[in-house]
């Protein structure tokens, strides 16, 4: 028997998908501390499946309000599978608000990488990077 997958889609420019997304994922050695930065960034507490002692993440789930995720786990984790370094990560986040999410991440002290500025592509946005060296974008381009 034959699916038509895409029967139900509303295509985007390009034709692409718009019942998928990307997660993204990102490795810690303070997994838990990174889910309290992304949360104070605006991110939504998403699924968090920890190991026996509580403190290792072996799976979580953060969520963008505007839509999207990011998959957040321990570096120490036993399945490797979708690990990288810690700090060798790297998001790109749409935002209809950038200025705001620029005010709390240097409310909460993070390195500004890239500041605010506008791009010839019609795109406002600016990059910090995490306490473990991931760096974050957040910007208004949506493709």
């Amino acid at each position: 028997m034959t699916t038509n997958t895409n029967e139900h889609v509303t295509p985007s420019a390009g034709g692409a998908r718009t019942d998928h997304n990307l997660w993204p994922g990102t490795t810690y050695v303070d997994a838990l501390g990174a889910r309290r930065w992304l949360r104070a960034l605006g991110f939504l507490e998403g699924i968090l499946v920890t190991g026996d002692d509580e403190t290792h993440v072996v799976h979580s789930e953060m969520l963008w309000p505007e839509g999207g995720r990011v998959m957040v786990s321990s570096a120490d984790r036993p399945d490797q599978t979708l690990s990288v370094p810690p700090g060798a990560g790297s998001c790109y986040v749409v935002t209809d608000d950038p200025d705001a999410v620029l005010a709390r991440a240097t409310e909460m002290g993070a390195e500004v990488v890239r500041p605010m500025e506008e791009a010839d592509y019609g795109s406002r946005g600016f990059s910090v990077r995490d306490a473990e060296g991931n760096r974050w974008s957040f910007g208004t381009y949506a493709g």
